[in-house]
């Protein structure tokens, strides 16, 4: 006979309990304790694995390890295709985009001769029908399952023996073995490893959607993620139409991959040229407070617009907005440029904003956010056809970037006639843009500003 045992779970982090907890001593999270149930069986008997170790000289892997997805921009973060027997997770916000980059996969895996089933557990066969003629996808390798269910799903993956598994979404699917809700902590483990299972064992592909919580993270606990081979973020801001794929983990690829998406009636659609994207509401005009950037995006490099606004506050603190860029890192710039520029900025309000929605992580920005705010608290400009690449010291040095050839590339090939670098990075040129190698910070103003100018 199997007894009942209760235990209490956190629903952020997954802490478990003997009883309740008002605080997570993991997460620190208030109320997020919930009871759950589970059978445990006093005589558990090891199931037979047939499975033996094998030499790693003896394994064999196939030539089509990889499938593309017909989607340039997807396979580039996978790292150049979807690898069987994987399992991936997608996870972004509401109405991002997630289930219509999935379809459009399943449908142009569908159209390569491969068996996908989509279990669609938020959506009924109707409505995915009504998105699959929208996008165009017509496929009679493509088989839609509503079900929320996991051992109807695991039956239907027996029958069917499917190539790649699409399932929407990981919060919606429950197991019967577990006796919490679906969306639980115990149901997202618990179904998670079995899909892990099916996909190791069977050589099937599968694809899993995620929710996320309101601060952004991942909605279940952090093992989920450690479970899966490649984890990707699906981000976009609602008031532009553009959505960035980010690979946030991959097992069999480079992390911190950018593919870029620009949505519209028919679907998702590559975005060819994604520095036109950014770049395209920038003014041709010089105007203070602004400055263009090279930052790398994984591998791609990408021209984006640094905005800075400086003005006398009437509050007896300033104050310092950021948008776009991590904020301790603008105090830290904005302290170097009192200290090692002499620019006082005691009574000022400084706001940085990076044009386009998009957020830029990379120290390399340093010298672009400091020459934006320098030439707007001294009303000067930077040349439009002048990029910025470099990272501040506290000293007021300026330190070499990696990967400064693919910037100074793209920099070119975009139109730019200019480029502001570190002086230790002096010895890599390019024959169609002019670079100006700088030691300090105040050496990288003095070439931005014309002596007309000052």
């Amino acid at each position: 006979m199997a007894k009942v045992k209760s235990k209490w779970v956190c629903q952020n982090c997954g802490y478990e309990s003997a009883g309740y907890l008002g605080k997570c001593p993991e997460c620190s999270s208030w109320g997020s304790f919930v009871e759950e149930s589970q059978q445990v069986s006093e005589n558990t008997a090891m199931l037979a694995n047939d499975i033996k170790p094998s030499l790693i000289t003896d394994i064999q892997v196939g030539k089509e390890i990889r499938v593309s997805t017909n989607i340039s921009e997807f396979d580039r973060i996978l790292g150049g295709g979807l690898v069987q027997g994987s399992i991936v997770l997608i996870a972004g916000d509401p109405g991002i985009g997630k289930s219509t980059i999935l379809l459009q996969t399943s449908g142009g895996l569908a159209s390569q001769g491969k068996k996908i089933l989509y279990v669609s557990a938020e959506e009924s066969a109707g409505q995915l029908k009504l998105r699959a003629d929208r996008l165009g996808i017509v496929n009679e390798n493509l088989y839609i399952y509503p079900q929320t269910n996991l051992e109807c799903v695991k039956a239907q993956i027996e029958e069917l023996q499917p190539d790649f598994v699409v399932i929407d979404s990981i919060q919606a699917i429950y197991s019967r073995t577990v006796t919490s809700s679906a969306g639980s902590v115990s149901q997202i483990r618990e179904c998670c490893n079995i899909l892990m299972q099916i996909a190791k064992t069977k050589n099937i592909t599968v694809l899993v959607i995620g929710h996320v919580t309101k601060d952004g993270n991942i909605a279940g606990p952090k093992v989920l993620e450690h479970m899966v081979d490649t984890v990707i973020s699906f981000e976009g801001d609602k008031y532009k139409s553009y959505r960035m794929l980010r690979s946030m983990k991959n097992r069999f690829g480079n992390t911190s991959e950018v593919g870029i998406f620009e949505m519209s009636a028919n679907g998702l659609k590559e975005v060819v040229n994604p520095n036109q994207l950014f770049l395209n509401e920038r003014s041709q005009e010089n105007i203070p407070g602004t400055a263009i950037i090279v930052t790398n995006e994984g591998t791609r490099p990408l021209l984006v617009e640094i905005q800075a606004l400086v003005g006398a506050t009437p509050y007896p603190s300033p104050r310092r907005v950021a948008n776009g860029v991590d904020f301790s890192r603008l105090l830290q710039i904005l302290a170097v440029l009192e200290k090692r520029v002499g620019l006082n900025l005691s009574k000022q309000d400084v706001y940085v904003n990076v044009m386009g929605g998009i957020d830029v992580d990379e120290p390399s920005a340093d010298l672009g956010i400091a020459l934006a705010i320098a030439t707007c608290a001294r009303d000067v400009v930077v040349d439009s056809q002048t990029v910025i690449i470099g990272e501040i010291g506290l000293s007021g040095e300026i330190h070499p970037v990696n990967n400064l050839e693919k910037r100074l590339n793209e920099a070119a090939m975009t139109g730019f006639k200019k480029a502001i670098i570190p002086y230790a990075n002096k010895d890599i040129t390019n024959p169609k843009i002019k670079t100006v190698p700088v030691k300090r910070l105040i050496d990288a103003i003095s070439a931005c500003i014309s002596p007309q100018q000052e």
